[in-house]
Order: C-alpha cells, then sequence, then structure tokens
C-alpha cells in the first residue's frame, strides 16, 4: 500500500481511533500502516487518546451538589425567559 502521509492521516485521524465507518477499509489500513510507522503521528495518537481518556473519566466524576444544580437550572431558566 502507498504511504497515506501526515497530512491525511491527520486529518482522519478522529475517525481512524473511534472506527468510524466513513474510512473505508481501505484507508483505515492506509493510516494504521502510517501511524505505525512515523513517530510524529503516533505522538498525535498518544495526545488524542490521553484526552478522550481524560474526558471520559471527567464524566464519571460526582454530579454537582444539588443547591448548584438548582441555582444553575434558575439561571439558565430565567436567561431563556428573557430570550
Amino acid at each position: 500500500m502507498t504511504d497515506c502521509g501526515c497530512e491525511k492521516a491527520r486529518q482522519d485521524l478522529e475517525a481512524y481511533l473511534r472506527g468510524a465507518v466513513e474510512l473505508c477499509h481501505t484507508q483505515h489500513t492506509e493510516i494504521k500502516e502510517h501511524i505505525e510507522g512515523c513517530p510524529a503521528c503516533q505522538d498525535e495518537v498518544l495526545v488524542e487518546n490521553t484526552l478522550t481518556e481524560a474526558i471520559q473519566r471527567s464524566c464519571r466524576e460526582e454530579v454537582a451538589p444539588e443547591k448548584l444544580r438548582d441555582q444553575v437550572l434558575a439561571k439558565l431558566r430565567a436567561a431563556h425567559s428573557v430570550a
């Protein structure tokens, strides 16, 4: 296969990492092969994976205290009724 290059690999990196169906098998394989041989793109993959994991962890954190949630919702309702 031909090397898709850094630009193409980075352009489709998010789709590649989440296994998106919009990438055909050939595109997926080309990106995979490029990343395996490119330290710069391997670094990009590490950054993307680290960021995704951090976001997922933060979404599992405790919910906001009830009083805070009530205050935020009240402000949102007030702002929405003004608009």
